[in-house]
């Protein structure tokens, strides 16, 4: 019976999930923190590669983006942007999540949950009881 060369880690391609941290906010951020904590979630979820932008931004500047993409004159703590989700993917093409963002002015210290939020809308889900359970699982870790 022939054998099958041994597979090598080198021989699989390499699973990523590139988070890219800006922040306009002029608060100081845990960024690292953050990136790793979606990484966190997004392993978690079963996703192994990917993009994932999370933008921290002022007040004025979170007002606008839910006015423009809600319709609703007011700041929020969270918005997220989806772009591939989980969506099936032809071979080669790199997987980009989409972005999330958070005002520290709104959410203060209090940053954890609200970006497991975001993430989690990345990943299709909707508000309700699922997406409250994931939260809470996610954010305590």
């Amino acid at each position: 019976m022939p054998r099958r060369p041994a597979r090598h880690a080198a021989d699989e391609p390499t699973r990523v999930i590139a988070v890219e941290t800006t922040n306009r906010s002029g608060a100081a951020v845990a960024a690292e923190e953050a990136a790793e904590l979606a990484r966190r979630v997004l392993a978690a979820e079963g996703v192994t590669d990917g993009e994932l932008g999370i933008a921290f931004v002022p007040r004025d500047e979170m007002r606008a983006l839910k006015l423009e993409h809600l319709g609703i004159d007011e700041p929020t703590d969270v918005l997220s942007f989806p772009l591939d989700g989980r969506d099936p993917l032809p071979d080669g093409v790199p997987r980009a999540l989409g972005d999330v963002v958070l005002c520290p002015e709104v959410v203060g210290e209090e940053w954890r949950g609200p970006l497991v939020h975001g993430v989690l809308h990345l990943l299709g889900y909707d508000h309700g009881h699922e997406m409250e359970r994931r939260e809470q699982g996610y954010a305590e870790r």
